[in-house]
């Protein structure tokens, strides 16, 4: 929601009308702390607006609310404001004088009931309150006190201590892993389970493969394809075909499950898709967007089984140049399902020695994964020469035993199959929006704007104070370059995590959008997302359009489709944190045994109340509170990334090693504490 405001001199100055003082207002989203004070995020704006408690009019976490700005920073305007000034308390604060829209996000509590009356306790951080609900119909949905519930705020009464509301799910005891990951699914108001006319619906969809549909494809089935999956994975969405040519090209297929087949636009299972927009990864458990009807079985690209779906062709030289593309309807059938692990070890093989004999790998096989994989290589130098960034973030799992106990905390390694299967999705999703950009009609792009340049002027005086000169552009498409220059010289050092972490909170989000910005990240000019539509509804929509645009057809509605957009972002925005809060939640009940021990780790955060630091080599974070860093009281500067102590000058920097040592381990607000242990040397 754009900010509501009368041009850019509303901010900074108070407007008088008739003797009465008129304070700007703007629209936006309020996030709470556990003492009851809010910061409201305003669409647009880089910094928030601070109310105080007793201002927020009842205003609770998640609500859209009106917010009247009453105290702005002093001269030097918001780039002076965020550079130094928060860290001495000048902000922009302001009251908010509207609640415009209630969170539809139920609080997750503990229900309590005294007699006739019945609360949901909080232990949020985000929820300071206790929400009041009728005991009764709490204790119909199987309620009982010391359950934990989900409840969704209705209203709070002028006078009353607490909001009231009524409970929407009974999530059962406290502590059980069921419990605990329908809690974060209820808090971001995901569902788990699918409602009756859903499932029966999808059961209804049939399975045959009809002369009609296979007349209108183009048949692939005694082309030579395979898959590349996790070797836990159960749904096999995309698959490869590999066909060398007589001209000594190669015929290459990006062939993806064809789920428009099935779920047809309007339809229930649509409907619920549309909604739910994508699939979401919990750290034990997939939430996915389809019934498993679809996403398991009719849209399973399973090995031995002809299966419809929708197709990128490509010939290809051998140095991965494209000679023709093909886009359409095609069917299937799969010889191999290969995990990872089995493709990296043929990969990997000498050309002359056996490789693969434990899973029936063949010549033929053979020869299309190191062929393929050479191509592979060839796409991915070529978009890092076009100044595609890649952070390279180490990917942390949790390892859990069957009734959801954290056991193990694990890094996964990607290896050249990955990238292998990377790259030919990329140059499908790429050419596929290269198509109908072309054609200048209506389509879902996959977008990414360029970085926000005050964040990177300030990693660029950050890298200084470090040895490292950023000399390169630091706006347009330019900074790639000089961005990827200084995270390879860094690489493998301390400060090298520190800049990455700046680097990435520089970096604008992607999302989808009918307006084709490029995606600055990739270095594509066209960009979107074609090779998922099991769990991500705007991959679906691509291929709908693109059938459409493939039979000549008008250009759709940009207005729907600009609203699809914003609302598929906004669902992959909440999946992405529900995932992370699993996450986090299984990494502190797995430190719950480690309190007391001892780790090397390195400075991942700075701000007014603490210094966060993540530990090696598993990457768990946890916070140090300011007020309990010995031997001095440091301040935050935040231009700077650092804390420094006012009597001794001690400075922490981020990517800083530090030893500390598990202090406390809080699971029901998912926060771990830190002492840092060389404070005082």
């Amino acid at each position: 929601m754009k900010p509501q405001r009368r041009g850019r001199k509303t901010v900074q100055k108070r407007r008088r009308k008739a003797g009465k003082t008129v304070f700007p207002q703007f629209v936006g989203k309020v996030q709470m702390t556990r003492e009851g004070y809010v910061f409201v995020v305003i669409d647009g704006e880089d910094d928030d607006v601070f109310v105080r408690a007793a201002k927020t009019r009842g205003a609770l976490n998640g609500d859209t609310v009106r917010v009247a700005v009453t105290k702005t920073p002093r001269a030097g305007g918001r780039a002076k404001a965020l550079a130094g000034q928060a860290a001495r308390g000048e902000r922009r604060e302001g009251e908010i004088v509207e609640i415009i829209k209630r969170s539809e996000k139920p609080f997750v509590g503990v229900f309590h009931m005294v007699g006739t009356h019945a609360w949901v306790l909080m232990q949020s951080r985000f929820m300071p309150y206790d929400i009041e609900v009728d005991g009764e119909e709490a204790m119909a949905l199987g309620a009982q006190t010391g359950y934990k519930v989900a409840a969704r705020v209705e209203g709070w009464n002028r006078g009353e201590n607490c909001p009231y509301g009524h409970v929407v799910d009974v999530l059962g005891a406290p502590g059980a892993n069921e419990t605990e990951m329908h809690a974060i699914l209820a808090e971001f108001n995901l569902p788990y389970r699918f409602e009756k006319e859903v499932e029966n619906a999808a059961d209804k969809i049939s399975e045959k493969i009809t002369a009609e549909d296979l007349a209108e494809r183009k048949d692939f089935r005694k082309t030579f394809t395979f898959t590349i999956d996790p070797a836990d994975a159960k749904d096999f969405d995309d698959a490869l075909s590999f066909r060398p040519l007589e001209n000594g090209n190669y015929e290459v297929g990006v062939h993806i499950a064809d789920v428009s087949h099935y779920v047809l636009p309007g339809s229930p299972v649509d409907k619920e898709a549309q909604d739910r927009g994508t699939s979401v990864y919990l750290v034990d458990r997939t939430v996915p967007m389809l019934p498993e009807k679809l996403c398991n079985k009719l849209c399973s690209l399973r090995p031995h089984e002809d299966k419809l779906t929708f197709s990128a062709v490509f010939e290809l030289t051998a140095d991965a140049k494209v000679r023709k593309r093909w886009f359409g309807r095609t069917v299937i059938n799969s010889d191999f399902r290969l995990d990872y692990n089995q493709a990296q070890e043929v990969i990997k093989a000498e050309p002359d020695q056996p490789a693969g004999e434990s899973f029936g790998c063949t010549p033929e096989l053979a020869t299309a994964l190191r062929t393929l994989m050479s191509m592979a290589l060839i796409l991915k130098s070529r978009r890092q020469k076009a100044g595609a960034i890649d952070f390279d973030r180490p990917e942390m799992k949790v390892k859990c035993d069957e009734f959801g106990k954290p056991l193990e905390i694990y890094q996964v390694h990607s290896f050249e199959a990955n990238w292998l299967i990377e790259e030919f999705m990329l140059l499908a999703n790429r050419s596929v929006a290269e198509f109908v950009s072309g054609k200048g009609k209506t389509f879902v792009y996959r977008v990414h704007d360029t970085p926000n340049e005050a964040k990177l002027d300030s990693l660029r005086v950050f890298a200084k104070s470090m040895g490292y000169k950023m000399d390169g552009a630091l706006e347009g498409k330019a900074v790639a370059s000089t961005l990827n220059d200084l995270l390879t010289r860094s690489d493998g050092k301390p400060e090298g995590s520190a800049f990455r972490e700046i680097a990435l909170r520089a970096m604008a989000k992607a999302k989808y959008s009918v307006d084709n910005i490029g995606h600055f990240g990739l270095a594509f000019a066209d960009y979107t997302h074609f090779t998922s539509p099991i769990r991500r509804y705007p991959d679906l929509m691509v291929h709908r359009l693109l059938a459409i645009y493939l039979a000549n057809g008008k250009s759709q509605d940009k207005d729907y489709y600009a609203a699809q957009c914003d609302h598929a972002s906004e669902r992959e925005a909440i999946a992405t944190d529900a995932e992370r809060t699993s996450i986090k939640y299984k990494l502190v009940e797995y430190m719950q045994d480690h309190i007391g021990e001892e780790y090397d780790g390195h400075v991942s955060g700075v701000t007014e109340w603490g210094m966060y630091v993540e530990i090696e080599p598993t990457h768990i974070e946890g916070m140090v509170p300011l007020r309990e860093i010995k031997g001095d009281f440091f301040e935050f500067e935040e231009d700077k990334y650092r804390l420094r102590g006012r009597r001794t000058r001690k400075i922490y920097r981020l990517g800083d090693p530090v030893r500390i040592r598990v202090s406390s381990a809080n699971l029901e607000q998912r926060l771990l504490d830190f002492e840092l242990l060389d404070s005082e040397e």
